[in-house]
């Protein structure tokens, strides 16, 4: 069972595991699927913010709070439990290109030489860490949603906006994949 668990699943499992989550939520708990307004309502249920956006009734929303938690709980069961060195699962095109930009190191889930908390005391990643959590919260707000929610429930309800959404995702991807994150590691 651990075996199963611990190696990646075929997208032809995994895609539409997470693609039933769609239906489930809305046949049995009348619920649309999207995890970024769980930020709002974390904040709203701290009444941090006298805005009128954070005032209104989270208590309604608690089970995308339990949702959110569960993705926590899990992510920590599987870095703790199900640890894997195995390589990340990218083309050879992709390896050859970050390996020019210095990352060589593609075991575990994420290149370390990217995303290591010992970057953080130089001032060029601490000013790309702040200002790019800013861009995803200022996105996701002025979006109104974030990726999951537009590319997976907003599509599946054929929502215009989730699609304009979702190819302005792809669109920012290709460009901080292709000249963003080059200017950032020469930085580093």
């Amino acid at each position: 069972m651990l075996q199963a668990l611990s190696n990646p699943w075929p997208w032809y499992i995994a895609g539409p595991a997470i693609g039933l989550m769609v239906p489930i939520l809305l046949l049995v708990l009348n619920k649309s699927f999207g995890v970024s307004s769980s930020l709002r309502h974390m904040c709203a249920m701290c009444s941090v913010s006298t805005s009128d956006y954070f005032k209104y009734e989270w208590k309604k929303e608690r089970w995308s709070l339990l949702f959110v938690l569960g993705i926590f709980l899990g992510a920590v069961f599987v870095s703790e439990y199900l640890p894997s060195n195995k390589l990340v699962g990218i083309s050879d095109a992709t390896v050859e290109k970050l390996s020019a930009m210095g990352i060589t190191d593609f075991t575990g889930l994420m290149p370390e030489q990217i995303f290591s908390f010992s970057h953080i005391s130089n001032p060029a990643t601490l000013i790309s860490v702040i200002l790019g959590g800013f861009l995803v919260g200022f996105g996701t707000r002025y979006a109104g949603g974030c990726t999951s929610g537009h590319a997976i429930m907003g599509l599946s309800q054929f929502s215009l906006g989730s699609l304009v959404a979702v190819i302005g995702f792809f669109i920012g991807g290709l460009i901080v994949s292709w000249f963003l994150l080059p200017l950032i590691l020469a930085m580093l």
